[in-house]
């Protein structure tokens, strides 16, 4: 009971900053766009409370921004990141719960895996979405939504989830199992 409480209010403390970090990107669409600031809630979501908040937390975080703030605009934006946010919670947590050895390997492994399905499951929902409004969603455009703008948010993910994993690891928060990296391969 005391663990599905703690859980729960770890999910809706990460749901908070999903809501609260795009302001540090000031509101620009172009740096929020490159930073990525909803998606690392959502990975740390799928990974600290697992695979059902994870993606609980990644659909709603985007549409109750856009109820509470406007942003970002609900279609076809803010629907398409609701699938795309609440893949990578549902992937991160189910294939990190599921490894064998939790260790760096593991979640670097989880992390990278749900990053490409999410972007795929992003670019769907935008050919969908696009595709009902009759406009079309170009491979050019998936390439520069789903690859080239977003390289600084890939790179702040890669380095800031297992840091910060890491560093949860040390107070004894998260525990990694103590396998090397060719033992998890």
């Amino acid at each position: 009971m005391q663990k599905s409480i703690r859980t729960l209010v770890l999910a809706a403390f990460l749901l908070a900053l999903c809501l609260v970090l795009p302001f540090f990107t000031g509101q620009i669409p172009q740096i929020g766009s490159m930073l990525l600031p909803m998606h690392l809630p959502v990975l740390l979501c799928g990974l600290l409370c697992g695979w059902q908040y994870g993606a609980a937390v990644g659909f709603v975080a985007p549409l109750l921004r856009y109820v509470l703030f406007g942003m970002p605009p609900i279609y076809p934006v803010g629907i398409a990141m609701a699938f795309e946010l609440a893949t990578y919670g549902l992937v991160i947590g189910l294939l990190y719960s599921r490894s064998r050895w939790k260790c760096i390997v593991a979640l670097y492994r989880s992390l990278l895996i749900a990053m490409v399905v999410g972007r795929i499951v992003w670019g769907v929902a935008e050919v969908v979405l696009l595709g009902l409004g009759g406009k079309a969603f170009t491979w050019e455009l998936f390439l520069s939504g789903a690859l080239l703008t977003a390289v600084p948010g890939i790179i702040l993910q890669l380095v800031f989830i297992p840091t910060l994993m890491i560093a949860l690891d040390r107070t004894g928060l998260v525990r990694f199992s103590k396998k090397t990296a060719a033992d998890a391969a």
